[in-house]
């Protein structure tokens, strides 16, 4: 006799959403990113217009992303957007790139950045502390494990343990430590704004803040053309974009929301809005604390600058010169508590769109069904798995630098599906309307597709769009191969 499965629980709020939503978005990328963003564009402008452009994008998406959820808010987000809109096939590419590494490749990648913050404070938690290496290991040479890897792998165990035990337990951490992140990321903006502002930094930054420059790590600097401009803010704006991402996540617990039709758009507008304010605010501060331009030899964190801070970490740099030494340890804390809720997040809701594959026919069977608690517990275990996995092998970096390309334009086909859902279910039921249509969501498809243009014409760049591409090409004789068989083997609904 099987275990008797559980239902999905109508138990996330407007509240909880919202903070699913920012929780998703803030990880540890806003206190590093914009460091190369400023070596890319070279100005004070420039490098508030690529946070301003990013925000641009990020809002056009959500509130159009929207009339979708109102659609079909069921489990499995975009996964089923795209099977409504085109296909079975269309659909299944998307979950394969997301659960190969767009959402498990993050979610590794977050949980390396709590362990490495949490070395700040306990050193022992340090990648030159190694427990054991392996020589000749396939595909991987010498295989390395790090306590760094250790916290990070006993991050992801622990909370996909906790997300088990049912939607109100993951949601709880969501709130608690989404809203601390929240206080707390309002406190270092207040902070920055009245206690470290640095006259003479805020003098170099704020002239010429038009001026285009391109900078190497010697600290040498090239203007650049028009065109070359174009080009340094696509390619800059690969870190602000990944920054930003996940905030479609909410979508993959349709069922698990109250009033989902309303409630997914609402917390996408809201979620996106508070970050995005926030995140032009936070850059804000680094430019009244730091100065933009510094030297990669200087010994302090304002020799340095925004652009060489150690270790691209600018938020430490701008913690240490709003607080002294201490800010440094303040920092860890809150890339601690960022990091912990945003890993929470997506993997909270991530696993509901391997259960609506499963459900389908598409993807393993097991992960079509819900534990006693009502979640779909193989599926979390699974993802647990493979980010586990990749933590080990140490190449969801490079991973993400592939699958950004193909993460921008699985966003531009859905919304191009809200055109295509006009045009072929006129009648449907749509209890939001994407806002501004069909300027709006044209304008990020626009944007979105000229993103991806450029990731996929400029030389140092196309081979992460190309690999991005190869990644979900590789799905199709898979969806083929395997297919009839996960089909034959799912459960009747």
């Amino acid at each position: 006799m099987s275990e008797k499965q559980g239902q999905f629980q109508r138990a996330i709020t407007l509240f909880d959403a919202v903070m699913i939503v920012t929780g998703s978005m803030i990880g540890s990328g806003i206190f590093i990113v914009s460091t190369d963003i400023s070596r890319k564009v070279g100005s004070t402008g420039w490098l508030l217009v690529v946070w301003l452009l990013t925000g641009v994008i990020t809002l056009a998406g959500a509130v159009s992303y929207g009339e979708l959820s109102s659609m079909f808010p069921k489990v499995g987000g975009q996964y089923v957007y795209l099977r409504e809109a085109y296909n079975k096939l269309v659909a299944f590419l998307y979950g394969w790139t997301l659960f190969l590494v767009i959402q498990t490749g993050v979610i590794a990648a977050v949980a390396v950045a709590f362990a490495r913050f949490t070395g700040v404070l306990l050193p022992w938690f340090s990648e030159t502390n190694v427990l054991f290496q392996l020589e000749g290991v396939p595909l991987l040479g010498t295989f390395t494990f790090t306590t760094v890897q250790l916290l990070a792998i006993g991050l992801l165990v622990f909370l996909t343990f906790i997300n088990s035990r049912g939607v109100r337990s993951g949601k709880l951490i969501s709130n608690i430590f989404g809203s601390t992140k929240l206080i707390a990321l309002g406190l270092l903006i207040l902070f920055g704004l009245t206690l470290g502002v640095n006259g003479q930094a805020v003098s170099q930054n704020f002239q010429n803040v038009w001026q285009a420059m391109s900078f190497d790590a010697a600290g040498q600097g090239t203007p650049l053309t028009v065109t070359a401009l174009v080009s340094a803010i696509g390619l800059a704006m690969t870190g602000s974009l990944f920054s930003s991402d996940a905030w479609n996540n909410i979508g993959f617990s349709g069922d698990e929301i109250v009033r989902p039709e309303r409630t997914i758009v609402l917390s996408m507008a809201m979620g996106t809005g508070i970050v995005t304010a926030l995140y032009i605010l936070i850059n804000v501060v680094y430019l009244l604390v730091l100065p933009l331009h510094g030297d990669p030899t200087a010994t302090d964190v304002m020799g340095r600058g925004i652009m060489y801070a150690a270790n691209d970490r600018v938020g430490t740099a701008a913690a240490e010169a709003i607080l002294g030494a201490p800010g440094a340890y303040v920092m860890a804390v809150l890339i601690m508590i960022s990091t912990f809720s945003a890993d929470n997040s997506i993997l909270l809701s991530g696993a509901r769109a391997y259960y609506a594959m499963a459900k389908d026919g598409v993807f393993f069977p097991g992960m079509a069904k819900l534990n006693k608690a009502g979640v779909p517990s193989v599926a979390l275990w699974g993802q647990c798995l493979w980010a586990c996995l990749l933590c080990l092998s140490g190449s969801y970096g490079e991973l993400l630098n592939y699958v950004m390309f193909s993460v921008i334009l699985f966003y531009v086909i859905t919304i191009i599906g809200i055109f295509v859902l006009r045009r072929t279910r006129p009648d449907a039921p749509r209890p939001y309307r994407a806002w501004g249509y069909p300027v709006v969501p044209l304008l990020y498809v626009v944007l979105a597709s000229a993103f991806c243009f450029i990731l996929l014409t400029d030389p140092a760049n196309s081979k992460f769009a190309q690999r991005g591409l190869l990644l979900v090409a590789v799905g199709v004789p898979v969806y083929f191969l395997f297919g009839k068989r996960f089909a034959a083997n799912t459960p009747e609904k």
